[in-house]
This record gives structure tokens, sequence and C-alpha cells, in this order.
């Protein structure tokens, strides 16, 4: 009966209450685009899309400016096209379908304010194009009324013929090819066509094979022809000037593209004029030499620039002046838009440098491995940063429409490790997710590319200057997926923001412990060793081994620098990590157990041994090449025996009476309610089982109820939580503060522990005070940046497993109330933090509530330290294990998780704290035109799109044809 009458009805208040402080939403997508395809620019209102294989839109205008579309079914984006100065532009799908999306007013009511002149992205129609979805369904079957559209010639006699359809009639002309040109072969198909931007009647014609022809409409014949032997041109675009003639000779291309030599594909071409003109192209690298390069070559006068970029070159486009009274085109930028990044070239400062991106930003330019977020960032710590990474940067060329959102309450910081063993600072404190500082460890040891075992400069080297590298190549970008030295990579981060101590552990074992500089240093790394096997016999690690640190000094960059190097012994993946700078501490654990280092004194407090022994796996280490397949094999069958005997019913011993077996059979029936479900405990010897999971430390009542102190806590795969009494001398007398100096020695003695009852994995520990509230973070109470803790109730410890939820009351370890989640949802946890969110009815009025991510990507929502449900949302597909794995939350109730290598869904747990685009297009409306010339463009647009498709999408995969 005692669950029947456990639950209780709704509380109407209690619901209002909720529902001022809940509220689930996803708001902004954070990073660079995955497998972008098409790309458009609107130079009137200064707008740039993308668009992407699974059928995302998303426009970027200045930073904040973002409006985020998805087409509903789940097509490759096969190009875009701007209704300029309209605020609307067509996507064509290589479905066939056309779509038409106009950024429209609108007003939503967020965190309890009502959002006024906000415009969003809305797809407004869309048609399904005649024939079958693919390419050549789309080769000029239809030609809208009164337009000429030169048809493949498709004869490979002496004189090539054009045909041109229009409404009524047919028009063909005949053309001679020169001597020279004619061959066996057919020109090929029209790959491109380009309207003259102030003379309409001529039309710049690409071929396949190389053949460009500027065609006259009014008296249907070629003005000028330019070939190009032996290259295939695919995509092209070019703004003429008064003689076309002058593209071969200017700059001298026909030296470095039209050569006589194999070469890629000419992908696209661009023609900008200032006093002196300025000729961008893609493609047209030799093969044989250069075939495997993704170059944009920029030629001026002299001056010629081959940018080489480390992945494929999707399109570019110029901002530049569009006002027809302008003699010249002005070029500022070159926007280039790859398949893993966005690089954008200043053309008006000398040497053309890159401009540091406000966003789209490659997240994953290396593989990130694990993340961390920071709010309320101080202001010195934030200019230090900045300062340290030169992230003023140059004026961002892409500035239209305007933000609407309020300046952000807080600086934020979200940090990123990475394969490569760096670790970046993201602006994450308003929608741009912005690149603030980066870090690299790989200088802390030798590794197989050694900045000082480089090659000298060719500069230096007088023989190569003498032979002058043609191109000139320049590397761009910074996405470079391939890792030195996979050890390198980056595992956990813990950063104290108040003292500046930074802690970052790696694939290897090693953990480092960083301060903040703001000079450059040469300086040697005081490196220590902790063995968590402590000469335990029977165990040989046959994983990788450590990284070699450098004995000698190494130049450091000003930021964040290595003051000391804890190896942990075996050099496993170092699993978890946790800093407290006020006590000099750094705890640290592995597959194999956890220690303790004093960075103060730089010496080790203590090593625990954690592994099972049975447990041989842990011992082979993650990038092991020799898995032993017998014993995966054995361990899954034992699985399988297990879950065939879990669905028994567990066996009762035999009773002396018939009472005591009814008694006996009663207790089974009350062990598990009727909506829960029943949890076999798992075996110790599982493989892995010494993982330890999660760290704390906390100042509370470990030993008796009367005296508190420094406290370390640690929870293992298996189900066990260690909890230490540290003695840290001089904390509150001038060792705590940074810069003191004490005496003595850190202890540590083993005061409990815990061992779950079902084995269940510890995800998280954490310390309440005597109101039930997380105890501050260091430092906070010192400096009077939070409420001090009560120290005068009773504390207590909240666990949470995998399996549920138990909040145990300190010192004596006795348990309290606790919440299976398991049992009562079917599902386990993952990710465990605390949360506080505020309401927005009450200004003053806040929560502090515990919010668990689980295997199913829902999100659980619990009052503390009651553990009573208070909401449920679903926010990852339970599919997305990456996603699910790489969740952080933040301490304002928001949270990110990837949804693909480059990109973080940002979501908010919150009515109230809110991040999400809040923009407008501010002259959306005025340069609008009218119907005839809105339809005229519409149709323009369509052709464009239904003629040209096949050279868009065949060869070079660039969009974004313009007319």
């Amino acid at each position: 009966m005692k669950f029947r009458f456990r639950r209780q009805g709704n509380d109407p208040q209690r619901e209002k209450i909720k529902q001022e402080l809940f509220a689930f939403n996803k708001t902004v997508e954070h990073g660079f685009p995955h497998q972008p395809c098409a790309l458009a620019f609107d130079p009137q209102l200064q707008l740039m899309a993308v668009g992407t294989k699974s059928g995302a839109m998303k426009i970027y205008g200045s930073p904040g400016v973002e409006f985020t579309g998805l087409h509903r079914d789940a097509a490759a984006v096969a190009q875009i096209h701007f209704l300029q100065g309209q605020g609307r532009l067509l996507s064509l799908l290589d479905d066939n379908t056309l779509h038409l999306w106009e950024l429209g007013g609108a007003s939503r009511d967020r965190g309890g304010a009502k959002s006024e002149g906000v415009v969003y992205l809305e797809e407004k129609r869309n048609y399904s194009l005649l024939g079958r979805p693919g390419l050549e369904s789309c080769r000029y079957t239809h030609t809208p009324p009164h337009t000429h559209t030169p048809h493949t010639p498709h004869t490979p006699h002496t004189h090539t013929t054009h045909t041109t359809h229009t409404h009524h009639t047919t028009h063909t002309t005949h053309t001679p090819v020169p001597e020279d040109y004619r061959c066996g072969k057919s020109l090929g198909p029209v790959e491109s066509l380009q309207e003259h931007p102030k003379q309409p009647g001529k039309i710049l014609i690409g071929y396949s094979r190389g053949l460009v022809v500027l065609w006259d409409l009014s008296t249907c014949n070629a003005e000028h022809m330019f070939l190009g032997k032996q290259v295939n041109i695919n995509w092209l675009c070019l703004s003429f000037m008064a003689l076309c003639q002058k593209f071969l000779t200017t700059c001298h291309l026909s030296r470095c593209v039209l050569g006589p030599f194999p070469c890629k594909a000419i992908n696209k071409i661009l023609w900008r004029t200032i006093q002196c003109p300025v000729v961008l192209y893609s493609g047209g690298m030799p093969r044989a030499s250069y075939g495997d390069r993704h170059c944009v070559t920029i030629q001026q006068d002299k001056q010629h620039v081959t940018l080489d970029f480390t992945s494929r070159v999707i399109d570019f486009f110029t901002v530049h002046t569009t006002d027809l009274e302008h003699d010249y085109d002005d070029p500022k930028a070159l926007v280039v838009l790859l398949e893993e990044e966005l690089v954008v070239i200043d053309l008006l400062t000398t040497g053309w440098p890159s401009v540091p991106p406000p966003y789209l930003a490659p997240l994953h330019s290396s593989a990130i491995t694990t993340s961390c977020h920071l709010d309320n960032v101080p202001a010195k710590l934030w200019d230090r940063l900045a300062a340290a990474g030169n992230s003023q940067g140059a004026h961002w060329p892409i500035c239209g429409g305007k933000n609407l959102a309020p300046p952000p309450r807080q600086q934020e910081l979200l940090l990123t490790g990475h394969e490569d063993g760096t670790v970046r600072f993201w602006n994450v404190s308003a929608v741009a997710m912005t690149p603030l500082y980066k870090l690299s460890t790989a200088n802390v040891f030798h590794t197989d590319c050694d900045p000082n075992d480089d090659p000298l400069d060719p500069t230096n080297d007088p023989e190569a200057l003498q032979e002058e590298e043609w191109p000139p190549f320049r590397k761009v970008g910074c996405f470079d997926p391939y890792s030195d030295d996979p050890r390198l990579g980056i595992q956990k981060i813990s950063l104290c923001k108040y003292s500046c101590r930074l802690v970052v552990a790696g694939t290897a074992g090693q953990v480092i412990v960083l301060g903040l500089s703001d000079e450059w240093s040469d300086h040697t790394v005081d490196v220590s060793t902790v063995d968590l096997l402590q000469d335990r016999e029977g165990f040989t690690w046959k994983g990788h081994d450590r990284l070699e640190p450098r004995a000698s000094p190494a130049p450091f960059p000003p930021g964040f620098q290595p003051l000391v190097l804890v190896q942990a012994l075996p050099p496993a993946s170092v699993t978890s990590v946790m800093l407290h700078a006020e006590w000099n501490l750094v705890a640290f654990g592995t597959s194999h157990g956890f220690g303790l280092f004093d960075y103060h004194r730089r010496t080790a407090v203590l090593a625990r041994c954690t592994l099972h022994p049975n447990d041989s796996l842990a011992m082979e280490g993650p990038l092991s090449r020799v898995k032993s397949l017998k014993k995966s094999l054995r361990q899954s069958f034992r699985r399988i025996r297990k879950s065939r005997v879990s669905g028994k019913k567990r066996p009762i011993p035999t009773p002396t009476s018939k009472i005591q077996e009814a008694n006996a059979a009663l207790a089974d029936q009350e062990e598990v309610a009727p909506v829960q479900r029943r949890i076999e405990p798992r075996s110790a010897d599982d493989s892995l089982s010494g993982v330890v999971r999660c760290l704390c430390f906390a100042d509370t009542y470990l030993r008796d109820g009367t005296h508190h102190g420094p406290t370390l806590w640690a929870g293992t795969n298996s189900g066990s939580v260690y909890a230490y009494a540290l003695e840290v001398p001089g904390v509150g007398s001038g060792r705590g503060r940074p810069g003191g100096e004490g005496s003595g020695c850190v202890e540590a003695v083993l005061g409990k522990e815990i061992q779950l009852m079902h084995r269940a994995p510890v995800v998280s520990v954490c310390v309440l005070d005597g109101r039930g509230k997380p105890l501050p973070e260091p430092y906070q109470a010192s400096l009077d940046l939070a409420t001090a803790p009560d120290m005068t109730n009773p504390h207590s410890v909240l666990i949470a497993s995998e399996e549920q939820l138990k909040v145990f009351s300190l010192p004596k370890v006795g348990a309290k109330t606790k919440f299976k989640l398991t049992a009562h949802e079917g599902c386990r946890v993952r990710r465990v933090a605390m949360v506080t969110v505020c309401s927005t009815a009450q200004e003053d009025y806040s929560e502090t509530s515990l919010v668990c991510l689980t295997n199913l990507g829902d999100l659980h929502l619990f009052n503390v330290p009651a553990l009573r449900p208070q909401v449920r949302y679903d926010c990852i597909r339970k599919e997305d294990i990456s996603g699910i794995a790489s969740c952080v939350f933040t301490r304002n109730g928001q949270g990110f998780y990837l949804i693909s290598p480059s990109e973080y869904q940002r979501f908010s747990l919150s009515a109230k704290v809110i991040t999400e685009p809040l923009c407008t297009v501010e002259s959306l409306h005025t340069n609008t035109r009218s119907l005839h010339t809105n339809t005229r463009s519409l149709h323009t647009n369509i052709r464009s799109l239904h003629t040209n498709i096949s050279g868009d999408t065949h060869s070079s995969g660039c969009a974004g044809w313009r007319l």
C-alpha cells in the first residue's frame, strides 16, 4: 500500500512556479555548418547564405545576425540565389525541388519579454521541377519567354553550331572556330552562363572543354572567344571591363591557367576592377605537380598568390561595390567557403592577409575530445586571454542586419580540448561563438614533429632563393585533421577563474598545471610521477608509452604557461580531473586509480589503486593494437547469460516453515514496486571496473559532526566511492591565497568507503551544505562572490550513479532519500550537473536543481535535496551517441552538445536565461521593386537554376550561380 499512497496530486501553485522557472528551447547552433555545398551573397543587404547536404539553410550578417531554416526533406542544397535587396532567396535541392524563402517579421515571447521587430527565416513556397531528379533532366529543357540561351554544340565539324531557343522562334548561328582549336571531339556541354552586369544583351558562355565565348544576343554573334587548351572550365562568373579581351593579357593568365600542360578544371573565375584589375579563380593547377591541392589564386599586376587550403573549395565571392555609377568594383574582401571552414582574405591590406572570423570558426580544426564551460568570467581574466590571443582582429566585411539582442549579462567561456593537444577558448556570451585564445601543450613534450627539427626557412637558403616556387603557394586556414601524436589528445579540463590556474589532462596520463602569464617565457617544466599501481604484482601495461618531456628550456608565448607536469603511471588516459586552487591541489583519475598532487610543494599526496585483479583490459590502453578478441567474445557471452538469468525469478533459500516461506515471498514482491523495473547487480570483475569517473573537493564534515575540513571524494565504475579527509596546512592563514607561503605537507586519510548495492558506475558526487545547497567554488566565499555555505547544520552528499540518485547524511553516511531513475524510466544516467534557474515572474527568486541527461537523450530535473522530479524534456536523439557523450551544462541552466563534428547545439532549460538570435534587416523593404521587376527576377533565377545545374554540380561542386 505504500506505493499506492506515495503519489500526490498536482499542486496548481507549484505547477505555475515550474512554468516560471523551466522551459526547454533549442536556441542557436554554434560553429561551422556540417557538409556545406552551396553559397550565395546579397551585396545590397550584405547577407551571406550557406546551404548544406542535410537541407539546412543558414544566413549570416554582422556578428549576432543569424537566420536558420531547414527544408522538410533532407536533400542536399544544390544552389542558392538571393533576390537582391528583397530579403528573399531561392534554393534548389538535388531532388529537383525549388524553394522560396523570406526574411519575415514576427514577435515572440521568450524569457518574459516580447521581442518586437525581430526577423525570422521562413519558407514561403516550393515547386517541383519536371523530370526525374538528377543532372541530365535539368539540361535546357525549358527556357522562359524572350530569352536566348545558347545550346550545347554537338557537332565536331569546322563550324560549331549554337542553337538558341525562345518562346516563338529558334535561331541557329554558325560561328567559326580557329583552326588551331579544331579537333575530333565536341566542345562539350555549356557549363556556365554569365550576363554582362552593365550590358544585359551580352552573355559569357563557358564550355566544359575550355572555350569561353562572349555572345551578343541582339546580333546572335560571338564578339570574342577565349580558348584554353587542355583546360576544363566548370564554373565561370566574370564581371566585364570595356574590353574582355584583356582577360588573357592582364596578369599573365595565359601562363598560370591556360598553359599547354594538363591542368585541373578552372572551377570559377571572378574579375574585379580597381585602378589595377584583380583576377581571382579556383582550380587550374597543373595535374602532375599539384593535382591534390585545393587552391584559389589572386592576381593583380605583378602580385600573385595561390591560396592553398586543406579542404575542397565549395565556392567564393567578393565583397565589393555594386553601384553602377562607380567606375570600379573596389573589392574589399574575398570570402572562400571550403568544405571544412570559411576563410576571408583582406584585399585592401598589403599582402592580402586573412581576417579572423567572429563566427563560423572551425571548431573541428582538430577533433574535439572534451569541453568545459565557465560562467561569470572575471573581466581581468577575460582581458588577459583576449590580449594573449590577439583576438581583436580586423573589420569583418559581412555586415548586414542589426543585432537586437540585449548585451550579455555575463561573460561566458567554452573550453574545448582537441586531439592535437590544443585547448581553445571560445566566447559564448552571445549568439556568435568567437575564438578568443588558443593554447598548445605539444611544446611541453618531444614529438615526431618537433619545431626545432623543422628544416631551415627557405628564405634563409640562398639556393632556394634562386629557384622561386611557382605558383607562389601560401597555406591558409586552420583546419588540420591530422594529429602528430594521438597521445597529445586532451581528455579533461579544469580551470579556476579567480586564481587563473588551469589543469589539462591527456591521453597518455599527462596532467599539466598551468598559470597565466602576460610575457614570453623560456623555462623547463618540472616533472613528477605518480605510480597508481604502487608496484602491484601481476600487472603489466601493454598500451602506449608516456610522452617524453623536454629536458631543456622551451619557449612559451603569453597566455597559459606550464608550471608542473604530473605523469600518471601506467600512462593510461585520464578519465577525471579536479582542481582546487585555494588549496593548491589537483586530483586526477584513470582506469587504474586516482592520485592527489600538491603543485605548490611539487609533491604527490596520495595514490590509490582501484584496479580489480581480473581487469586485464584496463592494462591494454585505448591505443593498444593488441586487443584480445577472444576475451571480448567471452565477455559478450557472459553478459548474454546474465541477461537470461536476470529474467528468471531469483531463487529463495528453503524456508523451515510455511510462514517463513510466505514471508520470504512477500518480501520478494515488496522489493519492486508495480511501476519499477528490477535491476540486477553488476559483477565486480567486469572490465574497466576501476575507472575513476568523478572527483570532488569539499570542505565538510567527514570524521565527526563538530569538525569540518577539506575532503576528497572519488567515484568509480564499480559503484565505489572513496572519501578522504585532508590535512592542508595553512588554509585560511596564507597558504590558500595566490602566492602565499605555508609550511608542512598535505596529508590524506581514508575516512569513508561507500559501495553502492548494484555496483552501478558513479557519475557524480556533490556535497550539500546545511541548507541543501551545493558548496561554492574555491575563492567564491573568501572573495565574497557567493553566499558562504551553512556550516551549522548537518551536511549531506548527493551521489549519482547510472541507475539512481541518492542523498546520504554526513558524517555517518546514512541514506536519507533516493530516486531510482533506471527502475522508473528504464534509462541510465550519462551526465549530471547542478543548475540554478531564475524565475521570470519574481526577480529575486531562483531554485537549484539537479539535471540528468540519460542514454535515451532526455533531460530530467529534480529539486535538491528532496530529489522530487520536476520536469522532463526530450533533447537529443537516443541514436546520437556522440551528442549525448559531448553534452556539457552551464550553471545558469543552459547546455551544449555536438550535432556534428563541427557544430554545437545550444539549448536552455531556464525560462528566463535564453541565448538566441534576435536580429532584423533594416533595409529589408526599402529597396523592394515593383511586381513586374520581382517577377522578372524570379524568372531569371529560375532560368539560371533550371538550365545550369549540370555544370554547377557535375564537376566542381560549386554553387551560387549569378545572373
